[in-house]
């Protein structure tokens, strides 16, 4: 990674759960990278468009006393000589694309032992019906999941919504017969998902979850965690790391289900006949 003080900021910022007022000062601060070890905490209050409590909250969340703390930090670590040319720091979009790649990288390096995903597999594979549980910013992964394995999987239930009917709905996907629930688990992580997956294993039902890390609130109540990074560079965490581990389990999955190819050839037959599709 490039030693310019844009990339020295997002280094800083990696690994700490902000919120989205705490991000949007990290983003501005990349921005100014250049200045901001100079910046009184009501000057980057200002460039920011925050208060300056919030910058202070951000300093103690990066780990310091304060924001002083957090500026003498940056001094000692400003550079000495001229700073890298322009052209050659990765701007905070570029940043989120890396950071993200790294993520990918990671995902890779543990799939390098496929057992886990082909245990998921099998279990999910088994379950009939089969409950997918998403709420909050983990909904959209869920919903995706869902939306493909109902082509190859008898019997698929979204589980999206929250409230009070959602231990209604694992109940009656167990009556049903389900052995297995997949939950995709995001942060910021809802409450309801660590309880909702504490019901589902009294209920009888083995937990698969795909988290953002082994470390997650859901992993006490998870019987098979896969972790799969998200980014957090931009004001809203990126998730392609566990998008692509829900479509790796999909296939595993599908190597599970003997009639997988079958029902997927009987519903491209169908959307042709129907004109699906524009293409």
């Amino acid at each position: 990674m490039s030693d310019s003080p844009a990339a020295r900021l997002q280094q800083l910022f990696e690994g700490h759960r902000l919120t989205p007022t705490q991000r949007r000062i990290a983003h501005s601060m990349v921005r100014r990278a250049a200045d901001v070890p100079f910046l009184s905490s009501v000057e980057l209050a200002e460039v920011a468009g925050v208060s300056q409590p919030s910058v202070t909250r951000f300093a103690v969340a990066l780990g310091f006393d304060g924001y002083p703390a957090l500026r003498r930090h940056l001094r000692e670590l400003a550079p000495p000589a001229a700073a890298e040319p322009a052209e050659h720091i990765p701007n905070e979009y570029q940043q989120a694309v890396r950071a993200e790649i790294e993520n990918l990288r990671r995902l890779a390096e543990l799939l390098a032992d496929p057992a886990p995903v082909e245990r998921a597999g099998r279990l999910l594979a088994a379950s009939r019906p089969l409950p997918v549980l998403g709420l909050r910013a983990a909904a959209a992964q869920a919903r995706g999941f869902a939306y493909f394995a109902a082509k190859v999987h008898p019997d698929v239930r979204l589980l999206d919504e929250g409230g009070t009917l959602l231990a209604d709905r694992i109940d009656a996907a167990r009556r049903a017969g389900a052995s297995a629930l997949l939950c995709f688990a995001l942060p910021r992580h809802p409450k309801e998902v660590v309880e909702a997956l504490a019901y589902a294993r009294t209920a009888g039902l083995t937990v698969v979850t795909v988290a953002d890390s082994a470390f997650a609130p859901v992993a006490g109540e998870s019987d098979l965690l896969i972790p799969a990074a998200v980014g957090t560079g931009l004001s809203f965490d990126t998730v392609c790391a566990p998008m692509l581990l829900g479509r790796v389990l999909l296939e595993a999955m599908c190597d599970e289900l003997p009639d997988a190819q079958a029902r997927l050839e009987e519903f491209d037959a169908a959307a042709a006949a129907r004109g699906l599709f524009a293409d």
